[in-house]
């Protein structure tokens, strides 16, 4: 992994985080070292980073997808982001809710109650 994908991806996860990417990756290194790197590095130095989508878009497509492969741990991380990335709560419960259709109505619902409890959490 290059170095400076780890610092692309630290400074991009900073951003969505809202300072507080030393926190989330210290939880991924608990777990694995590597774990931290590659998800620092790739997901957020590679793929967070692309040009052609904004922050918000990447985000709102991933809280589709944490939705409907029923990833609670990511869902809650990444609703958090999709706020700091510009995302309302209004179109977060809207992605959640369309994926009824295409994950089924209990990914919908374990994916409100993980949007609620954030939503309570969080500032805005």
């Amino acid at each position: 992994m290059d170095d400076k994908n780890i610092e692309r991806g630290f400074a991009i996860l900073q951003q969505m985080t809202g300072g507080r990417a030393e926190e989330v990756e210290a939880r991924w290194k608990a777990l694995h070292p590597d774990l931290a790197r590659l998800i620092v590095g790739f997901v957020a130095g590679e793929m967070w980073t692309r040009p052609h989508l904004d922050l918000r878009t990447r985000s709102l497509i991933t809280v589709a997808a944490m939705t409907a492969l029923g990833r609670p741990n990511a869902l809650e991380l990444n609703i958090r982001m999709a706020l700091n990335n510009g995302a309302t709560r209004e179109e977060i419960g809207e992605v959640i809710l369309h994926m009824a259709a295409y994950a089924g109505f209990p990914a919908a619902w374990e994916g409100m109650i993980i949007a609620n409890k954030v939503f309570q959490e969080h500032p805005s």
